[in-house]
């Protein structure tokens, strides 16, 4: 079963982690008021199992979270995907449309279904050569670019923690969808209204090509001052005020 973590009351939201992150870089988020927060473990990350499908797409992890939501009791949830979460968040959200409240795509990997088939390789090929190098190597090299310059130590450690937790299996499997999936495919399936937002700093997924997946599609975009890539931890007052005025939304919705 795939694992997750959750605290609080209220209305669902539920986190989706990037590709070398899991459920506990989250930590800033999971006390919000007036939420049930819930973050999971994507299969083959923590103590979750890897997914039956050997080469699975956005989709099959979306069918994973939506087991873990009905295990949860949530029928439906703001949804938050962060980096390759975003590309898992669009998949659920084409799937599964009348179980999104309201969908935000953060710093979004948009992948490289779509690219030409040496690009695709070299992306697969590049994760390949990461991994087999280690989980503490990549947190040595790599955490403090997911963040900002100058970047708060205690973020830099919660990065790179994450990626020492890492399980090669599901990471590859992660690097895979990555590599050979890709966002437009999903969302223009569907037809419901999102955002999209990306730290102002960010040197994984520049500013300028998130910015323009919302512009694809007439969505409104936010730019998280003062953050990286882990925009969540880089400006965690910024982002967490994003999440409240969501919380918001969605209850005069639910109420008119």
């Amino acid at each position: 079963m795939t694992e997750f973590r959750e605290r609080g009351s209220g209305i669902p939201l539920m986190l989706l982690h990037g590709i070398s992150s899991g459920a506990a870089s989250w930590h800033k988020q999971m006390a919000l008021d007036g939420f049930r927060v819930l973050a999971w473990d994507m299969p083959g990350y923590g103590d979750s199992p890897m997914l039956a499908t050997a080469r699975a797409n956005a989709g099959d992890y979306a069918d994973a979270l939506a087991l873990m939501l009905d295990r949860a009791g949530v029928w439906r949830a703001v949804l938050v995907g962060h980096s390759l979460g975003a590309l898992v968040a669009s998949a659920f959200a084409a799937k599964f449309p009348d179980r999104v409240l309201h969908l935000v795509l953060a710093d979004a990997a948009q992948g490289y279904g779509q690219a030409a088939p040496e690009q695709r390789e070299q992306v697969w090929r590049s994760r390949e050569q990461q991994m087999a190098l280690g989980g503490d190597i990549m947190a040595q090299t790599r955490a403090a670019k997911l963040l900002r310059p100058g970047a708060r130590p205690e973020d830099i450690a919660t990065v790179a923690a994450g990626m020492r937790r890492l399980r090669p299996e599901g990471y590859l499997a992660a690097a895979w969808m990555l590599a050979h999936d890709d966002i437009h495919g999903w969302l223009k399936r569907y037809s419901g209204n999102f955002e999209v937002w990306c730290g102002e700093q960010d040197a994984i997924t520049q500013p300028e090509l998130v910015h323009g997946l919302a512009l694809r599609y007439g969505m409104p975009f936010t730019a998280i001052p003062l953050a990286g890539h882990a925009s969540y931890l880089d400006n965690d007052a910024f982002f967490n005020q994003q999440l409240l005025r969501i919380n918001e939304e969605v209850r005069d919705e639910c109420t008119n």
